[in-house]
């Protein structure tokens, strides 16, 4: 492409509404970048009607310190685990042996307080053993459900990848619709309901793959990385004490206030499009001047990612004393929603690129809208040569992207 022609790709754009008759390479119409999101910040959404949202940051700061009692570092960890606690969202931790993986989820569930099982994966389990079954009693001649360790307020699910497909799969019901049919009769899980999991990246042996539609319903996959040497001085220290005893400083109906009032924080129009460019860029990278990316992408991810971003950037104002979203809440939420919903292709593993490097290619090129909020910054990577049809100044209609319509230059 010479420079005349890179130059003029650079300051030429679609005007709204209009397009000169080409389609993408996939038969689609060309995405009109230039008019992503409006000139002008806009108000947001006022809240809905309820109770104003004091004190709810000093409470979970409360709780935040309660966990570091016992936890180290781990920062990102134990705010991802109150954000799903508070968004509803499920969380699979994955990460390397002895990273405080069980023991970060054991200490939240002592804090929030409310019923708590634990179920360890291993390869001999059977769908009974997570969701119940029906007993015969000789006796009475009749038959009885008896539970499983499903019904409880927060669901430990250690090592999940240990367990075959089958056993894996009895959890899908229970994480989506919050019951379990045994024999024909449906038995809702208490509520609040969460499942936290953890899983192995390493051991390869007696593990099995994650089924793609239970993996989809999981709100966060986050990453568990080794603690500094300063971090790591500090739990060698505390590993010669007696653990603290916590305090329990969240019960199951505050929680359940909590959630509601995070769902009564002010979101923007252009953050909502923001979310969804983003999980749009997983299924079209030719759109966002991504095209060197669709061929490791064979799936991109669902709408359901869209919603998870929403839900867990409210959860997230909500913990840092805000009543509004900023689009950084969803700019940094979006490594853990989206990086388990990328189904690579046989040439990204092939050519050794992950999930976290198309995901992160995708978030560095969708620019962050300003919405002219408190506390607004831009990306660090709104400098970088991301989208310029979004950052030039808007001029008179002149032609495509050449690159959307599949024409060389």
């Amino acid at each position: 492409m010479s420079a005349t022609q890179e130059t003029d790709r650079s300051t030429t754009t679609q005007p709204a509404g209009q397009a000169d008759g080409a389609d993408t390479p996939d038969g689609s119409q060309p995405l009109d970048l230039g008019q992503l999101y409006g000139d002008q910040p806009v108000a947001p959404i006022a809240l809905k009607e309820g109770p104003p949202l004091n004190g709810d940051a000093a409470e979970m700061k409360r709780v935040f310190t309660e966990i570091k009692r016992v936890i180290v570092g781990q920062d990102k960890l134990i705010e991802r685990l109150l954000v799903a606690l508070i968004a509803r969202g499920h969380i699979l931790l994955e990460g390397v042996p002895g990273l405080a993986k069980t023991l970060a989820i054991k200490t939240v569930a002592q804090v929030v307080g409310g019923s708590f099982r634990r179920i360890q994966f291993t390869p001999d389990l059977v769908p009974a053993d997570l969701v119940g079954t029906r007993v015969y009693n000789q006796r009475s001649g009749e038959f009885s459900v008896e539970l499983g360790p499903v019904f409880a307020n927060l669901l430990l699910a250690d090592e999940i990848n240990r367990a075959p497909a089958k056993v894996q799969s009895a959890l899908l019901e229970v994480m989506q619709e919050r019951q379990v049919t045994i024999g024909g009769v449906t038995h809702p899980v208490p509520d609040p309901f969460l499942v936290l999991a953890t899983q192995n990246p390493i051991e390869q042996e007696g593990t099995y793959p994650l089924p793609e539609a239970q993996v989809d319903r999981f709100m966060f996959k986050t990453v568990v990385g080794y603690p500094s040497m300063l971090d790591e001085l500090t739990i060698v220290d505390r590993a010669t004490e007696l653990p603290p005893t916590l305090r329990v400083l969240l019960e199951p109906d505050r929680l359940l206030a909590l959630q509601q009032e995070a769902d009564r924080v002010s979101i923007d129009t252009r953050i909502r499009q923001y979310a969804v460019y983003l999980v749009a860029a997983t299924r079209q990278p030719d759109l966002f001047e991504l095209p060197q990316l669709k061929r490791y992408v064979s799936f991109g991810a669902s709408p359901r990612a869209s919603i998870n971003l929403i839900l867990a950037a409210r959860a997230l104002a909500l913990l840092r004393g805000r009543t509004y979203v900023l689009p950084q809440d969803v700019w940094e939420l979006a490594p853990d929603v989206l990086r388990h919903r990328v189904v690579l292709s046989y040439e990204a593993l092939a050519e050794s690129v992950s999930a976290e490097d198309v995901v992160e290619q995708m978030i560095r090129k969708v620019p962050m809208p300003q919405v002219g909020l408190p506390g607004e910054t831009e990306s660090p990577y709104q400098k970088e040569k991301i989208l310029r049809a979004n950052t030039a100044a808007q001029a008179e209609p002149r032609k495509g992207w050449r690159l959307l319509r599949g024409k060389k230059g």
